[in-house]
């Protein structure tokens, strides 16, 4: 199948090497060593990186998480805004060290502090491991804002892919346990819907980065086998797109990619947002893939980034000082 990509994308596909999801080892190793060689953002003023553990979900290890901290941007009385920030990699990959760059640039460019949660990966351990150890970080910062100097009123939880469905299940989390009060929520290009049964999910079925059969084996992985397809009772917690009630969440900035498998369970969650009442902006991005938003060196790339920022700012009321 041939795709009409972004003319400034498609000089790139043929260059992009999938990672070998069918060996989670080897697929581990390669993002090591793809991270080890990614370009690291700049920032225009500091940004403090600190690493520390948060305590855990009940009975589990301690969380890791990496704080990020801009020094001389504009706070109020009351602190700067907060960010709890989930990694992607399809449940299965993934750390704080290969979104690194992607939370210095927040951090400078929106102004907000960042807690970036290292939770643990499928299939080692399956859902909920993951979905709590990302909560349990969220109820950390909410109850340590002043420590870190976060504005409680204006704290937000947010991902990329399979850390934007970490985000929606948290902020469905928090609403429904009576948790942390959210500003908002960021999810870009999330992970929704475990059935794969939208059009885009059944069209793309080799599109580069993530396609049809990456998605099944990550799946199966994060629920614990090949067996879930078949069950309606699977929580909605674990695949957030069967949540009948979407009413009294968070605001929402939501946006997906053309040619993206997860186009349309991400767009028609940010619909079924709008319709419960949800203020929600979102954006889909004409002849893009999964991940274009890293491709900077593009047009497409540029404008996917700036909006994420002005995104967050808006969400957050955040002004970083930086135009």
């Amino acid at each position: 199948m041939s795709y009409a990509f972004d003319p400034e994308l498609a000089h790139v596909v043929p260059m992009i090497n999938d990672l070998p999801f069918t060996d989670i080892a080897a697929a581990r190793a390669a993002e090591k060593e793809m991270t080890a060689h990614l370009p690291v953002y700049e920032p225009a003023r500091p940004v403090d990186v600190r690493d520390t553990l948060v305590p855990g979900p009940e009975g589990a290890p301690q969380v890791p998480v990496r704080i990020y901290t801009p020094t001389g941007a504009e706070a109020t009385d009351t602190g700067l805004p907060g960010l709890v920030y989930l990694h992607g990699g399809g449940y299965v990959l993934g750390s704080p060290d290969f979104c690194h760059s992607d939370l210095l640039r927040i951090a400078d460019q929106v102004g907000a502090v960042v807690v970036s949660v290292d939770y643990r990966l499928a299939p080692e351990h399956p859902f909920p491991a993951g979905l709590e150890d990302s909560y349990a970080a969220l109820v950390w910062t909410a109850g340590h804002t002043a420590e870190l100097g976060i504005d409680p009123a204006r704290l937000a939880v947010g991902g990329d892919s399979a850390g934007g469905g970490l985000a929606t299940a948290v902020a469905l989390l928090a609403r429904d346990r009576g948790g942390p009060a959210l500003r908002m929520q960021y999810l870009g290009i999330p992970m929704l819907d475990d059935r794969l049964e939208t059009p885009s999910m059944r069209a793309f079925t080799e599109t580069p980065v993530w396609n049809r059969p990456i998605a099944e084996i990550c799946w199966n992985h994060y629920l614990g086998g090949e067996d879930h397809y078949a069950g309606p009772d699977l929580s909605v917690y674990a695949a957030p797109a069967r949540a009948a009630d979407l009413s009294g969440l968070p605001p929402a900035f939501v946006y997906v990619c053309e040619f993206d498998p997860l186009r349309d369970e991400g767009m028609i969650y940010a619909q079924r947002l709008v319709q419960a009442g949800v203020t929600t902006e979102f954006h889909l991005y004409p002849g893009t893939f999964h991940g274009s938003v890293g491709l900077t060196d593009t047009a497409i790339s540029q404008t996917m980034l700036s909006d994420v920022t002005h995104g967050l700012r808006r969400g957050l009321r955040a002004r970083s000082g930086i135009e």
